[in-house]
Parts: structure tokens; sequence; C-alpha cells
């Protein structure tokens, strides 16, 4: 069990672009990363407007003269101190992560950036090598993979316990965006403007969450091909997609689903995770994080509940509380943004050994988001028809 301790000799000092004032993300960057010391918030870029990026950062209590205008004068400033920042979060709009996540590599930083990683699998696979050549660490915000619960449903499958993992259905349909609420709210009318989100709306912005859970949860699976259907319920997103199922072969014969959606209308949340083998199934929900159903044919379904002594020791090991008190979302990013801290530490090390031992979503993982995202377009784009997975 976690006691607060930090898991690192020192403190990460690090910086954000963006998460300022309004942002949807910002805080819960900052509580995860700030939560075991493992990170000291020292610099930022946090707005378009300087002289309101600059009065949040002092807010949060940053010497002036490390509030910076964008996030070139925050590399070339921080650059230039003997105490200058040695990571970096970057938690601005999707058409922007490419430039400044190169920008920040090129400086010889570690990064932690939101997802989508890029637009492109070119583009993803071209940090992917800068980040290799640099020897830096890039760490994906795939948020829910921190729950001890998703530990446990890996530990699960990996000992067998539900047989030949035969369907994966996936989910994450909210019904939030069901009427054309980005008409009135900046924070979400991005998200559907293709020069800013990208070449998706949902299949980037949900679907590639709980395809990361799966990836985790079953890691030996992977794709041989899918067929992607998407649709604009309200119109005015068009060409973006506000509604989409996918359907998956994988190359050992195991079938997946993915319903992602904005337009669940009543739905809160509504993303789901279901293993089912030749023996045993598992599900997941968002909403219910502490629990994890375990079906076995012919028995009576059971709930495995966080904490408890009766889990795999990997799924006891992040544990913030002890069991019977709920955790939730943002025990889930203190756990990853952990396990970026150990893994940036190991590699300015050169600590090979304890960097094998560290799973965390990774730059792989960020790449895989995208290359599963761009097949997905591809298809629907084709009229929503199987493509080889490329």
């Amino acid at each position: 069990m976690m006691n607060g301790t930090r898991r690192t000799a020192r403190p990460i000092r690090w910086a954000m672009v963006g998460g300022g004032c309004g942002s949807q993300i910002g805080y819960i960057h900052r509580s995860a990363a700030l939560r075991d010391r493992s990170f000291d918030l020292v610099a930022g870029a946090f707005d378009l407007d300087p002289a309101r990026g600059r009065a949040f950062g002092a807010e949060l209590g940053l010497a002036p003269e490390r509030c910076y205008a964008n996030h070139e004068a925050l590399f070339d400033g921080e650059a230039a101190r003997a105490d200058g920042i040695e990571a970096v979060s970057i938690a601005t709009p999707n058409s922007t992560h490419f430039a400044i996540c190169r920008a920040a590599l090129e400086h010889g930083l570690h990064v932690v950036c939101e997802k989508p990683l890029c637009f492109t699998v070119a583009e993803a696979e071209e940090l992917q090598r800068l980040a290799h050549d640099r020897g830096r660490v890039v760490g994906v915000t795939y948020g829910y993979s921190g729950y001890g619960t998703i530990e446990q449903a890996r530990a699960m499958v990996a000992a067998g316990e539900l047989g030949e993992v035969r369907l994966v259905n996936l989910q994450f349909a909210h019904g939030f965006h069901s009427a054309a609420v980005e008409d009135d709210n900046p924070a979400i009318r991005w998200r559907v403007d293709p020069r800013f989100a990208g070449p998706s709306y949902v299949l980037g912005d949900l679907a590639t969450h709980p395809l990361h859970l799966s990836e985790v949860i079953c890691p030996d699976l992977k794709v041989r091909r899918l067929l992607c259907a998407r649709q604009s319920f309200v119109k005015s997103r068009a060409p973006l997609e506000d509604n989409a199922v996918t359907l998956m072969e994988y190359e050992n014969g195991a079938f997946g689903t993915v319903w992602t959606s904005a337009v669940n209308a009543g739905a809160i949340h509504s993303q789901k995770v279901r293993i089912v083998g030749s023996r045993a199934s598992l599900e997941w929900w968002d909403e219910r994080p502490n629990q994890l159903s375990f079906e076995v044919q012919g028995e009576p379904a059971r709930v495995l509940e966080r904490g408890m002594p009766y889990l795999h020791p990997e799924a006891l090991a992040e544990d913030h509380i002890s069991v019977g008190h709920a955790e939730g979302l943002f025990e889930s990013w203190a756990n990853i943004y952990g396990r970026f801290a150990a893994a940036m530490e190991a590699t300015d090390r050169g600590d090979a050994a304890r960097l094998a031992a560290l799973r965390y979503p990774d730059i792989a993982a960020g790449v895989e988001g995208v290359r599963w995202v761009e097949n997905c377009v591809r298809s629907a784009d084709a009229g929503g028809t199987w493509v080889d997975y490329l």
C-alpha cells in the first residue's frame, strides 16, 4: 500500500504548457503530478494570452519570470537556467501536440502529453524516433489505466482465469453532447473542429481510452483488420463524428467491438470494458471503478472489490487508502504520474532494470492510439469497409 512517499530521490523540476484558467484537464494534471511529490511545478506557459497565463502562474505560486508567453519561450528560458525544467506536460488542443512535443524532446526534456499524441502515424513515429534518439521518456495520459482494478484484470487474464480470450467489448458512450453544446462553450468547440481536433472527434477523444485499457488487460491481442462506421448526428459537426461503431478481428481469432458516442442521451459516461473468455468474463465500468465483475460460467457472479487481500499483488501495489474507501480518477492519474516520474528517473540514471520493470502509458501506446484512429477513419471514409490494420 502506498504511504505517500516519493518514488524518486528528489522531485523532478516540471512545467506545463496549457492547462491554465478554465482548462478541463489542467487541475487533474497538477493534482496527480504533485500528490506524492515526485514532481515540482516551477514554470509554465499556461495560456494563449500571456498576461492571463502569468496571472494564473502567480496564483499557483510560481515566480513571475518563470511564467512564459509560449512554449518556445518556456523551453529556451528554462534551458538557460542551471535549475531549469527537466520535464513538461502538454495540455493543449490536439493540433499543437506534435510541434510542442517535438520541441520539448529537441530541448532534452521528458514529456507527458495529452492524447492523441498527434494526428498521423507518420508524426507519431517521428516523435517515437526522436524520443529514442534523445533518450527521453514520453508518457501519454491514458488516465484510467492507473486503477488497481485494471491491474487485477490484467493479472487474471495472464493467469488464465478467463480461459482463452474470445471477445473484447468496449464502449465509451456519454450523452452530454447530444445537442450542439459547442455553440455556447469554447472549451468544447475546438473538439469538433477538424482544424484543432484532427481527423476524428469521439474516436480520438473517447474510444482510445477503453482501447488502451484493453491493450493493458490483454497485451497479447493484436488487431488484424477492422471496420468502422461513423456518424455526425449533430450535422454541424461533420465531417467529424459524434458516434461510431468499430468491429475488430484479432490475429488469434478473437473479435472486438467498440461503441463510441457523445450523443448517448441520458448516459453519464458509460465507459465499459468487457473481456469474454472460454471459461469466464470480466467487466469494468468507469463509473464504479473500485469494482470488477467476474462471472464464471456455471457459478454465481461475483464482484471483486478494490483493496481486498484476495486480489493479485499487482492490484494492491498502488492503493492510496484502505479498503472500503472509494478511490477515483485523481488516484488513477496520480498512479500513472508516479510511474512517469519513476521512468524518467530510471532513464536519467541509466537504470535499465528498473525501467524494464515499469509499465506505464508510453509513447508506444500513444503511437498505437493514433494508428487505430487512422485506420478507423480510413475504413469509415471508404464507406465502412474492412481494412487491414496498417
